[in-house]
């Protein structure tokens, strides 16, 4: 079965810098690999992807902080966060896309809990 398991996360202080791993397993041909996190009572919203092309999209509230990439022959998928703030405090969750005969298929790692103190 595919699974995704994330790492990485943790405390830090505000200003600190993190580095978060998204390995996935029995799993080919992925499309979109991306980050998204979810605050206590909030949505769950994207933070930022990238595409099989290298192409990568991310939320305003991060640009210029965070960069993704991703390492195909590893099928891994990395957030390199820098000046991180409170308000990233939240769990962050990979989630990878692959197409099917069907459609794209959807599959998301357990998250990995980032907290940034003030």
């Amino acid at each position: 079965q595919v699974q995704l398991v994330e790492s990485g996360g943790g405390l830090v202080q505000a200003g600190g810098s993190l580095r978060l791993t998204c390995a996935a397993s029995n799993i080919f041909r992925i499309n979109y690999m991306g980050w998204y996190r979810q605050a206590p009572g909030k949505e769950r919203e994207l933070v930022a992807g990238v595409t099989s092309g290298g192409t990568a999209n991310y939320a305003d509230s991060v640009m210029g902080r965070f960069t993704i990439s991703r390492d195909d022959a590893k099928r891994a998928v990395y957030l390199e966060m820098n000046r991180l703030k409170p308000e990233d405090t939240a769990v962050y969750y990979c989630k990878a896309v692959r197409p099917t005969t069907w459609g794209p298929s959807e599959y998301w790692g357990q998250g990995t809990q980032v907290t940034v103190s003030s």
